[in-house]
């Protein structure tokens, strides 16, 4: 992995690579942005060029020390994740132990940790103590798609290093590459901010089915005589996609602000480009403040999801509410 085959987010880049030519590597950065944007692949390599025998500011992927940050054994690197619902203040203790003890190599060592949003309060004051006062040359690495949960003290001891969404058309150039079918790759970018979160989410078995799903789902709603309740109780909560709604409900507002587009001649910004013909068809049968209103719906049945609302009361009452 190279600074090279990271999608966009070149300001961050920039300013990594600049302090690897500048011999200005701070001892603690945050790379806040949308999830799944890139942080952690950049985070890798920015450990890989740290360590890297070759390259002055880039990872040669060919050294030694590179190898072992690909292969994930390097003895000076260190990620830590959530354990459970959050990152534990002895998850932190434990990073300090492992790190009092000396690098074994001239460079310092390196800890990433991922969603450091969620760390306890213990856990983010523990950390604190470290990032002030490290036992040995140590280079912190916090990755969050919500830095304002981390304490303002946390915020203000680190570099803050921004990321961004990566723009769609050169997540679509990427998945073509990889052979992902059109369709799927616009569903799956249009519900993602990078190349990173994207391919993961492409990779899960359910997601085509999904989509399949809302397709089917969508079209029936907008028939008289709807089965469409029928159809979701028999294929989501039987078949596990049931797990899935916050998605199908991302979907379904895709869908419905793809009708505006037809309505408004903006076909190239489609995302469902397969159903063209039919949103040719159905896009007029609803005013723009009726398609407006469907994508509304959506947004209130994900929120009250988040808020731990029943899942298949949910749904039944979104799909009812698109057949009145």
């Amino acid at each position: 992995m190279s600074f090279h085959d990271i999608l966009g987010q070149e300001d961050a880049k920039r300013l990594l690579q600049n302090a690897l030519r500048n011999d200005t590597v701070s001892h603690a950065y945050l790379f806040s942005g949308p999830s799944g944007s890139g942080q952690m692949s950049t985070a890798l390599t920015f450990a890989q060029a740290i360590f890297c025998t070759v390259s002055d500011d880039d990872a040669c992927g060919e050294c030694l020390e590179c190898r072992k940050v690909e292969h994930g054994n390097h003895p000076d690197l260190t990620i830590l994740r959530p354990d459970g619902a959050s990152i534990k203040i002895d998850q932190i203790r434990e990073l300090q132990r492992m790190f009092s003890y000396r690098s074994e190599g001239v460079n310092p060592k390196i800890y990433i940790i991922d969603e450091a949003d969620k760390m306890t309060v213990q856990a983010g004051n523990s950390l604190l103590k470290f990032l002030e006062e490290p036992s040995a040359p140590a280079v912190g690495i916090l990755i969050s798609d919500n830095s304002r949960a981390l304490l303002p003290t946390i915020q203000s001891r680190t570099q803050r290093i921004p990321f961004s969404p990566v723009h769609p058309d050169l997540m679509l150039q990427a998945l073509a590459s990889d052979g992902v079918p059109l369709p799927l790759a616009r569903c799956g970018v249009s519900l993602t901010s990078g190349l990173e979160g994207c391919r993961q989410l492409l990779e899960q078995n359910w997601f085509a089915e999904m989509r399949n799903l809302v397709l089917q789902l969508a079209k029936e709603s907008l028939g008289k005589g709807s089965s469409a309740l029928a159809t979701a109780g028999v294929k989501l909560f039987k078949t596990g996609l049931g797990e899935h709604l916050d998605t199908l409900f991302s979907m379904f507002h895709l869908w419905f602000k793809d009708m505006l587009y037809f309505l408004y001649r903006k076909h190239e910004s489609i995302v469902f480009i397969d159903q063209l013909d039919f949103i040719s068809r159905h896009a007029r049968q609803r005013t723009t403040e009726q398609w407006v209103g469907y994508m509304e719906f959506a947004a209130e049945s994900k929120r009250k999801l988040r808020s731990n609302a029943n899942a298949q009361l949910c749904l039944e009452q979104f799909l009812i509410r698109l057949e009145s």
